[in-house]
C-alpha cells in the first residue's frame, strides 16, 4: 500500500506536537491525550514510514536527522490541512464575496447549469453571480476584477495578456438546422448550402470566428449570401426553430438539442475546429476561497469529457 495513503492527520498532528514541545508529555496535554496514546502514535508513524524520527536526549527527546527532514514537510502539510478546513468552516458560515463567473455561449446551457446546482447543494453562503456576453467583454470584466472566473473556449493568445487558461475539454463548431430543415437527415450536402439559405454566423472579433472562417475555406464554401451575425444562443435557437436557418456553433451550444432530435447536424467534417474549453483566470492572483471551490465544481463536472 502507498505509504502517504497510510498516514493520517492524528500522525502528523501528534509528531508536530511532540516536535514543537520537546516532550511526548507536555504534548500530550496540549493535544488532549495520554502520553501513551501519543507514544503509540508516534511509533506507528515511524512504522509507516520506515525511519527512527524521534530519539532518546538525556531525560527529554529529540528528532533524529531523518526526523529534522520529515518535520519541514510535515508541518507545512498539517498547515495546509488546517487552513484547508478553516476556510470550508469560513464560506460554509458567513456570507462572503460573491462569486462571479463568466460564462460563454459554449457553457452557459450545457455545464454552467449543473455547476450552479452543486454549488448551491453544497450549502456555502457566498451569493453567485453568472454573466453571460462576448468573449472580448467578459475577459475586459475578469482583467479589472468584476469577475473572478471565465469558463470557455481558450482565447486567442493576444487575448490572453495578464491571464491565465487551464484546459478541461474539447469542443467543435458544427452546422445545424431544425429537424423539418430541406437538409436534415441528407448524408451529403454541397458546398452551396450557404447561399441557399439564411445562416447565423459568429461576428467578427467572437472566440469561435476564426474557427468557421477555417472550415468554410477547407470545405470550399463561399460567404453566406443571407448572413445574420450573433453571438446570442437564445436568438438561434429561436430563429433556427422558426425556419430554414443553419446555424454555425459551437456543439455545446446544442447539445441538448441534439440529443432531443430537435436540431440535426449536417455532414460536415468540421474536425479541424476542435478546441480547448477550460477555466480562464487573472494571472498572480489568488481566488477567494468560494470561487476556488465553484472552479473545483467546474472541474469534476468537465472530467472525462
Amino acid at each position: 500500500m502507498d505509504i502517504s495513503r497510510r498516514i493520517k492527520i492524528r500522525h502528523l498532528e501528534a509528531f508536530v506536537e511532540v516536535a514543537r514541545q520537546k516532550s511526548v508529555g507536555r504534548a500530550a496535554i496540549t493535544l488532549s491525550l495520554t502520553q501513551p496514546a501519543v507514544t503509540r502514535t508516534i511509533r506507528e508513524l515511524e512504522e509507516i514510514v520506515g525511519a527512527a524520527l524521534v530519539e532518546r536526549d538525556g531525560r527529554g527527546i529529540k528528532l533524529s536527522h531523518k526526523g529534522e527532514v520529515f518535520l519541514s514537510h510535515a508541518g507545512s502539510g498539517l498547515a495546509a490541512v488546517r487552513g484547508g478546513i478553516s476556510a470550508l468552516a469560513n464560506i460554509a458560515t458567513s456570507s462572503g464575496p460573491p462569486v462571479r463567473i463568466g460564462a460563454l455561449p459554449t457553457v452557459s446551457a450545457t455545464v454552467m447549469p449543473g455547476a450552479v446546482a452543486d454549488f448551491l447543494a453544497s450549502g456555502l453562503k457566498s451569493p453567485l453571480r453568472v454573466v453571460t456576453g462576448e468573449n472580448r467583454v467578459l475577459l475586459d470584466q475578469l482583467r479589472k476584477g468584476d469577475l473572478d472566473l471565465v469558463m470557455g473556449r481558450m482565447p486567442a493568445p493576444e487575448m490572453m495578456e495578464s491571464l491565465r487558461f487551464e484546459p478541461l475539454y474539447r469542443d467543435r463548431v458544427i452546422f445545424v438546422v431544425s429537424r423539418t430543415h430541406p437538409l436534415a437527415g441528407q448524408r451529403q450536402v454541397g458546398a452551396d448550402i450557404l447561399s441557399r439559405y439564411p445562416v447565423l454566423v459568429p461576428p467578427e472579433g467572437s472566440i469561435i470566428h476564426p474557427y468557421v472562417e477555417r472550415v468554410m475555406l477547407e470545405q470550399g464554401m463561399a460567404r453566406p449570401v443571407q448572413a445574420v451575425e450573433t453571438v446570442s444562443d437564445s436568438f438561434g435557437r429561436a430563429f433556427v426553430r422558426s425556419g430554414d436557418a443553419i446555424w454555425i456553433i459551437s456543439r455545446g451550444v446544442v447539445a441538448a438539442e441534439i440529443v432531443s432530435g430537435e436540431f440535426v447536424e449536417l455532414p460536415i467534417d468540421t474536425g479541424s475546429t476542435l478546441g480547448a474549453v477550460g477555466l480562464i483566470s487573472r494571472e498572480a492572483d489568488r481566488q477567494n476561497d468560494a470561487a476556488g471551490f465553484f472552479a473545483d465544481i467546474l472541474r469534476r463536472r468537465t472530467m472525462g469529457s
